[in-house]
């Protein structure tokens, strides 16, 4: 369609360019006509070829002969696309702080400012202020100084690896192997969670203050009523009643012929008697 337009408007503006030097016009009022067309005549250097480029883009200018150049351009705006700024749980952790390896050496403290940013997180990676992290979930809620396999510190523990695997989502949404991780991790803590809630719900209450999660029940089953489901349930609820009915008759068979049983040995051990005795 471009081309065509071009074809057009060209073919027309070489028609008025012959017919300039016999009835005057100038280039203003060749434009003005062919305005329609988004077409600007200049004057510019025959070519032999009617177009230089057939396949020419569209802010390409396009040459012909007679003399003319025309130039069709589309005007398009983009619009920006600027990534949300994204939140890391490791932001308030002070970047003075001891890596975990070295907050029992006393001599970490007094070394000179060199030696203690390498010590420090400032210069720290990613895993180790991870580790840090955890460590700082880990004591809001274990139970003593030494806890480390408590449910408390295990909720902890996972929800720190929960918070990392979702910032990382954030910045590569298409990794679906760190999306399975964070599915099943959720898994996990969901299971502590429901048997710390029921075992301690003071204790569960203080977690998720104290860890700022939001507990949620899951939702009810529930299934769409279909005519085919009716008929399936109904067949399956009719085939268990003849089921319990031929089990409660063989039930009783199975009591008769031990009742009969019973009788025929009672009747056999009065007559046995006697003849031991005598």
């Amino acid at each position: 369609m471009i081309l065509r337009c071009a074809l057009k408007s060209a073919s027309s503006v070489l028609r008025e360019s012959s017919a300039v030097s016999s009835k005057k016009l100038n280039y203003a009022e060749i434009v003005s006509k062919h305005g329609a067309f988004r077409t600007v005549a200049l004057p510019v250097r025959p070519l032999t070829s009617f177009f230089h480029n057939r396949w020419a883009s569209d802010s390409e200018e396009v040459k012909g002969a007679g003399g003319f150049s025309v130039q069709a351009v589309r005007h398009y705006a983009r619009a920006v696309r600027r990534k949300p700024e994204i939140q890391s749980q490791l932001d308030d952790i002070p970047p003075t702080l001891l890596k975990k390896e070295y907050t029992s050496v006393p001599l970490a403290q007094a070394t000179d400012d060199v030696v203690r940013r390498l010590l420090t997180l400032e210069l720290a990676s990613h895993k180790e202020k991870l580790t840090v992290k955890k460590e700082q979930l880990m004591a809001k809620v274990r139970r003593h100084e030494n806890d480390r396999s408590s449910t408390e510190v295990k909720v902890a523990f996972l929800t720190a690896r929960i918070r990392n695997y979702r910032e990382h989502l954030q910045k590569h949404p298409k990794d679906k192997a760190n999306k399975r991780r964070m599915l099943m991790t959720i898994d996990r803590r969901r299971k502590l969670l429901k048997y710390l809630r029921r075992t301690r719900y003071d204790t569960f209450e203080n977690v998720c203050q104290q860890l700022g999660i939001t507990y949620t029940f899951p939702p009810e089953y529930y299934r769409k009523v279909t005519r085919r489901w009716l008929a399936k349930k109904a067949l399956c609820i009719k085939v268990f009643k003849e089921v319990q009915k031929r089990k409660k008759e063989q039930r009783q068979r199975l009591r008769q012929s031990a009742a009969a049983k019973k009788e025929e040995t009672a009747e056999k051990v009065p007559a046995e008697v006697p003849e031991s005795a005598a």
